[in-house]
């Protein structure tokens, strides 16, 4: 029991030891917080760099571009801060050159900048170059030269060996082939990158490579495979989340080929869900969307709709595209070949550079035409072709071939007398259904007699047969 008196067992003690040993923690916390925020409000040397830099780029391009060219080439900076530093001159310095048309020179910046490539992830060198290229999209007329450049880009990621980036670099070239109207070059790199993409299942590219194909089959007519590629890529988005504007583009895209068709109430539709897609993600390609509406409206023999598309969008999206549609559906509404014909001059520019208005343009143009030639040809029962041009103001030759279209299409019952320049026009009598309804009661006797024939065969075979129409018919005869 001695050593029991020499501990000290006061109930202060361990609490002061506790207090003590807190402090001393919350001290050491402290001190070290302070030594962080000590630490990064010192100035980085290398983002001071890029500042300097980017001040100089508004007023002497070409400093900049050394000082970006410094800040990239920064020795002994490998850490995550000084990774972003250099990412962001890699942009500043692709868009200085863009700027100025120096594409040789963007290419020679993804070259020069392999070191940096190779710290990085590859995932983050596939985002920088696609960035780059975007870059180089934004400025304008310069679909040659960004062709030139993913040819380069594709030869550097071949030698890199970089394959997912070759490909999506692949796809990006064969949709700037198609802007440039080398079809033939597009569809085939596209077919040699699909085989490619169905060995991978890389459903994301797959989905823009078939619309890209979709559309290049379009441009060259082939509109069954148009809709093939365009359903592969439907097919495709079905198993992974499709960003809203890809699906606007597949809608668009289908809105398209429905037009083609003639069906005009389904693409309308389309071209609606499309817009609205653009609209939310303020995408100017919802300006084209527009416009496509507004051209179905036209073609469905409902052109008083475009001033109600007008009064709501037209502010926003105003541009020649919709004056020249305005200009044409008021031609249409009026029925006025002048009027038509005044809108195309005009606007001749606007509507040949799309595939889509170009083509359906002139099937307006023969609505408006037909309907013209009927309302004239109307009060007559014989009238010379002359007159009927001299009255609609259109060469001899343009409206005997029109009028000769139309009869063979049934839309005038009536023969041309080219012996004597006239039109005999025919009184319309309704069709003698005699003939008709004969041939489907003969067609409805003969299903009733194959009926009965294959009830008695039934019945031969089960070892029955039905009595004779002179007997009683009560009861089974076995068959002989």
């Amino acid at each position: 029991m001695a050593g029991a008196d020499t501990m000290d067992i006061s109930p202060g003690s361990g609490v002061e030891e506790t207090k003590t040993s807190g402090e001393s923690k919350r001290q050491t916390t402290t001190n070290a917080n302070a030594a962080m925020e000590e630490e990064e409000s010192k100035p980085d040397p290398l983002k001071e760099a890029l500042e300097a830099a980017e001040e100089q780029a508004q007023t002497h391009p070409a400093q900049a571009i050394a000082a970006f060219h410094d800040v990239l080439h920064t020795p002994n900076r490998d850490d995550e801060v000084a990774q972003r530093i250099k990412e962001e001159a890699i942009y500043r310095l692709a868009k200085l050159h863009a700027d100025a048309h120096g594409f040789r020179e963007v290419m020679a910046l993804l070259k020069d900048s392999n070191d940096y490539f190779a710290l990085v992830p590859k995932a983050k060198t596939a985002k920088i170059v696609r960035t780059i290229i975007d870059i180089v999209t934004k400025v304008p007329n310069s679909v040659d030269l960004q062709v030139e450049l993913c040819k380069e880009v594709v030869a550097w990621c071949i030698a890199q060996k970089r394959t997912f980036l070759r490909q999506r670099i692949e796809s990006r070239l064969a949709a700037l082939l198609f802007l440039r109207g080398d079809y033939t070059d597009a569809l085939s790199l596209i077919n040699k990158l699909l085989r490619e993409l169905k060995k991978f299942d890389d459903k994301q590219l797959l989905v823009e490579t078939h619309l890209i194909e979709a559309r290049i089959d379009h441009a060259l007519r082939n509109l069954p495979k148009a809709k093939a590629a365009l359903t592969a890529a439907r097919t495709a988005g079905n198993s992974i989340y499709v960003v809203p504007a890809m699906q606007a583009e597949l809608d668009q895209m289908s809105g398209v080929l429905h037009c083609e068709e003639g069906d005009y109430k389904t693409s309308h539709s389309y071209f609606l869900e499309a817009f609205e897609a653009f609209d939310s993600l303020s995408d100017p390609r919802a300006r084209k969307c527009l416009e496509y509406m507004m051209l179905c409206s036209i073609l469905q023999g409902t052109p008083q709709e475009v001033s109600a598309v007008t009064s709501k969008h037209g502010l926003k999206y105003a541009g020649e595209g919709m004056s020249a549609l305005v200009a044409i559906a008021a031609a249409a509404k009026a029925r006025s070949l002048e009027l038509f014909d005044g809108a195309r001059e005009e606007y001749g520019g606007v509507l040949a550079g799309d595939l889509l208005m170009k083509h359906h343009v002139h099937i307006v143009y023969e609505q408006l035409l037909e309907s013209n030639l009927l309302k004239i040809i109307e009060p007559f029962s014989c009238v010379e072709i002359s007159h009927v041009a001299s009255l609609i103001n259109l060469p001899e030759k343009t409206v005997e071939k029109k009028l000769s279209q139309m009869i063979l299409d049934d839309k005038i019952l009536g023969t041309l007398d080219q012996g004597q320049g006239q039109l005999l026009v025919y009184e319309g009598s309704g069709l003698d259904k005699t003939y008709t309804h004969g041939l489907e009661v003969i067609g409805n006797l003969g299903m009733v007699v194959d009926s009965l024939f294959r009830r008695a065969q039934k019945m031969l075979h089960s070892g029955h047969v039905v009595g004779g129409v002179g007997g009683s018919g009560e009861g089974p005869v076995e068959s002989a």
